[in-house]
């Protein structure tokens, strides 16, 4: 569980008499940093470049490499930090969770931040077994000086039962917490599943409270909905704006939400 007294380190403080604080928060399966149409050649200075042209301050990262063989297949044979590379691209502040050892390197989650935070891994069971998964989370002061965390995961792609328990797992992360929260990711249900009811006891939609659901995978011809922005209920918020943004580096769409969070 998250106490507040993790924030005693927060930073310097900008406009602390707002009553509202905007924020742009994006959520993205990058496809561990190659083309998804084009095998064999890196969308990582694309997927910058859509994060320069959008300029949110967070963004949660799914299917991140670390320094993987699989990386310099299509790096001139040198592997890539991609969180360290798309850090150094967009001007943010990069963190990066590992699921799980790939490829001689490390696949996992990653965050970009616009602002310097602390990072935490919370690794999310399997007990169908199956592909490793972690939540990544980073806490820090806005500008106005409230403490934020936002997080970012990537759920099971093959079994309802190991989505299920680690959404019970980022329930009890955040249980009790009086602190904002902000969860993006690929969770691989839709919004008819179990899975989705169980995080909407405690979590906002940012979609739905828009008023605008639309599908993420694939890139071509968009069939579903798996890919959201959640918010916290133990605070209010308005949602200002939701895009899903058309382009295709990656065989998911990036989801780009606007919103604000009020006192």
């Amino acid at each position: 569980m998250y106490k507040l007294s993790i924030f005693l380190f927060l930073f310097f403080v900008l406009n602390a008499g707002a009553n509202s604080q905007t924020l742009k928060v994006m959520s993205y399966n990058i496809y561990h940093g190659e083309e998804g149409y084009k095998a064999g050649q890196s969308n990582i200075q694309r997927v910058a470049d859509l994060i320069n042209e959008y300029q949110p301050d967070f963004v949660a990262l799914q299917e991140v490499d670390s320094m993987t063989n699989r990386t310099a297949a299509f790096n001139e044979g040198v592997p890539q930090d991609l969180m360290k590379e798309l850090a150094r691209l967009t001007g943010m502040h990069g963190y990066f969770a590992k699921a799980i050892d790939y490829s001689n390197g490390g696949y996992g989650e990653g965050i970009l931040s616009r602002w310097p935070a602390e990072s935490r891994r919370d690794a999310l069971a399997i007990p169908k077994g199956g592909e490793g998964r972690a939540l990544i989370s980073v806490s820090g002061a806005l500008p106005d000086g409230r403490a934020l965390i936002f997080a970012g995961t990537h759920l099971c792609h093959q079994f309802a039962e190991n989505r299920e328990a680690q959404v019970q797992d980022i329930l009890k992360i955040f249980e009790g917490s009086d602190i904002p929260v902000i969860v993006g990711g690929d969770f691989n249900f839709p919004a008819q599943s179990d899975a989705y009811q169980m995080i909407t006891s405690d979590f906002h939609d940012a979609a739905r409270l828009f008023g605008e659901e639309k599908s993420t995978y694939p890139t071509i011809d968009p069939q579903t909905r798996i890919d959201y922005i959640f918010l916290s209920k133990n605070v209010q918020w308005r949602v200002l704006d939701v895009k899903v943004i058309d382009t295709d580096p990656s065989d998911h769409l990036p989801v780009l939400v606007t919103l604000e969070i009020l006192k």
